[in-house]
Parts: C-alpha cells; structure tokens; sequence
C-alpha cells in the first residue's frame, strides 16, 4: 500500500487534509455543526485551490468528521454582527458572496469532487453536497433547506438543489423545510449511492480510485464541458460539444487512449 502523504494537516484548524494515491481528502473538522463560518469556506477554498494546481491530485473526497456533515451558514456569527453600525449587512454580503464563490469553485474545479455524507447536511450544508459532482451517503445521512422556519428562505442553496433535482421536489424542500432520509435523497437525484455507513469509506475509495484512473486532462476537459452544455438550448449545446469533441481528440491522451483499447492493452496517459 502506498505511503499516507498529509499534504496538510492542521488538527486544530477547521480543515484537514490527507492525500494517497492520487486521492485528496478534504474533511471539516470543527464538529458539532461544521458550519461555514468565513473561516471554514476560507480554508477550503485554500485547499481547493492547491488541490487545482497539484498535478499529483486526480480526485478530491470531500469528507466530515461528526454526526452533522455540514449545518449550513455560522448562524451565531452571522447573528453578533447585528451590532454593527450597519446591521450586519457588509457582513452578510461578505459572507454569501464567500458562499457562492466557494460553491462556484466546485462547480469550475478542473478535479472530480465527490462528498462523502455520513449525517446531517442542512442549508448550505446540503449546497455543499449539491455543487459536487459526484455524492456518496450512509444510510444515516439527512437533508434539508429548512430557512423557512426561522424566516430565511434557503435562496443561495436553492441555486445548487435547483440544479440538482426537478423543480417540483427542490420547492417541496424550500417551502416545507422539512429533512428527507437517505433513500429520498436519492430518489430526488440529490445523491448517487445510499450505502451502510460500514462500507461508506470503503465505496467511495472504490470510486475514486476508477475515477483516478482515467485521463487528468480527460476528465477536466469533460467536467467543464459538462456544466458549460447545461446552461446552453440544445442547438447551442450540440454545436459546443462537437467542438469539445473535436479537441479531445486532437489531445495526445485521447490518441494513446483508443490506440490502446486498439491493442488491448492499458493506456498511459500523459496529460496531455
């Protein structure tokens, strides 16, 4: 087995870090809430952002440590800047414009990024889990966007759920508040795979190493391509990937690629 490498590892901080075989885990680790204070979403977008430039790094995990995957916004810190001279209200800005960049830089990371859901994720907690791409959960995990109750509607994680499920199941959350299980979760199209909280590690490993597998540049090429046509009408979307399609071919991996399932033999992708 290959050596454990802590690209970072800062038990007292809100994030850490452990990175093998091509795989980076990413963990909130302020339990109970794993709030996104400005503090945590600064931390993260800093691992996000050497994650981007480390050509070693194929695959990013995004883990929690706790009963509570992620509660959402620091309601308390967001809360003592009523105070301030302005209410709040430059704080408050920051604070959601820290939010969608974070979620933005996600969305837009040229790695896959898979979360592993082992508990609650409430608000932008479950924006969190909606932005990646890809999200593995136990049994045990929870959903929900429950700002109706307490007189905020959950309007920046409904832009990730929105985009993530159909419009009648993203309203029943917004407008109910109430949390859906597991099995619903994934009936929604909210997650990927529900299984027993003993193999959760254990499976998502297993997906990230297939993944870790492929073309660096393949799967980076093919993850943007993907959100760009999503956004875009049908004619729009075809006439773009055709001309992704186009490229990829012309890349040096995709050469190596098919001349290997060709040969039946095993690629070796350059990056390139």
């Amino acid at each position: 087995m290959a050596e454990v490498v802590a690209i970072k590892h800062a038990p007292e901080g809100p994030v850490t870090t452990s990175f093998q075989d091509g795989i980076l885990r990413i963990t909130l680790s302020k339990p109970p809430a794993n709030a996104l204070s400005l503090a945590v979403m600064a931390a993260l977008e800093s691992e996000f952002g050497r994650a981007r430039d480390d050509k070693d790094v194929r695959v990013i995990v995004l883990a929690a440590s706790g009963k509570v995957f992620c509660a959402g916004h620091d309601l308390k810190e967001m809360t003592a800047h009523r105070a301030d001279a302005d209410r709040g209200r430059t704080f408050f800005e920051q604070t959601m414009a820290a939010c969608a960049h974070l979620m933005q830089t996600i969305v837009r990371h040229p790695k896959p990024v898979i979360a592993e859901v082992d508990g609650l994720a409430t608000a932008a907690g479950c924006q969190l889990v909606a932005s990646c791409d890809l999200a593995i959960v136990s049994g045990e995990a929870a959903f929900c966007t429950p700002g109706v109750n307490i007189g905020l509607f959950c309007s920046t994680p409904m832009v990730a759920l929105s985009r993530n499920v159909s419009r009648k199941q993203a309203m029943e959350m917004l407008l109910t508040g109430e949390t859906i299980d597991a099995p619903t979760a994934r009936e929604f199209g909210l997650v990927n795979r529900v299984v027993p909280r003993e193999y959760l590690a254990q499976v998502v490993s297993k997906y990230a190493q297939t993944i870790a597998s492929k073309s660096p540049l393949t799967l980076k090429i093919g993850k943007e391509a993907f959100y760009e046509q999503a956004e875009m009408g049908l004619t729009e979307a075809y006439e773009y990937a055709s001309r992704v399609m186009v490229e990829n071919m012309m890349a040096r991996d995709a050469e190596e690629g098919i001349g290997a399932f060709i040969e039946k033999r095993h690629p070796e992708w350059k990056g390139e």
